[in-house]
């Protein structure tokens, strides 16, 4: 809901500052004849149906103004991604590339795969995480991803005591061995 209000907010504010910059280009440029532009300047100053407005309008983007600034002065100050658990003693932070490291060790484990990344995200029932691999192509597809998904789950649970929710594998390719030439002696 927060990031639909800045939307908003930002929209209006980007709005306001075009009108203004179109403003002042036309003045600046002489496009607004002088005596218009005195003229309508002196209405803010005697007519309070120009005042009010203009007062409303400066305090909306003066808000506006601090909330922006706000925002980029939190945002400055965060951190890598990371799931946070609370416990008895306080607070735990684990970021996600360390599970996503914990993962890579886990898949490592299985014979006949290369080349691995992976992926984590997060959400209400556990973790997700992806392992993309390259296998070798003399074992078992189906059972080296089980044996990789197992592997995975256990060991994310048993180190960081976070539900892993599931654990998806994708094969993208086999590993082209070289062909073996024997050498003939004569």
């Amino acid at each position: 809901m927060g990031k639909i209000v800045d939307r908003l907010l930002l929209l209006l504010y980007s709005l306001i500052v075009f009108v203004a910059s179109i403003i002042v280009l036309c003045t600046a440029s002489g496009w607004i004849p002088k005596a218009q532009a005195e003229l309508t300047l002196s209405h803010f100053y005697v007519d309070k149906n120009y005042a009010y407005p203009g007062i409303c309008i400066s305090l909306i983007v003066l808000l506006i103004s601090i909330r922006f600034l706000f925002i980029s002065l939190r945002r400055s100050r965060a951190q890598s991604p990371s799931i946070d658990q609370r416990t008895d003693f306080g607070d735990i932070r684990i970021s996600m590339e360390t599970v996503e490291n914990l993962s890579l060790k886990a898949a490592g484990r299985s014979k006949g795969v290369k080349d691995l990344r992976a992926r984590v995200k997060v959400n209400q029932s556990g973790l997700e995480i992806t392992i993309r691999t390259v296998v070798d192509g003399e074992t078992s597809i189906p059972e080296l991803t089980e044996e990789m998904q197992s592997a995975v789950k256990s060991y994310i649970e048993e180190i960081t005591g976070i539900p892993v929710a599931n654990v998806t594998v994708f094969v993208a390719n086999i590993v082209q061995s070289a062909p073996t030439f024997k050498s003939r002696v004569e």
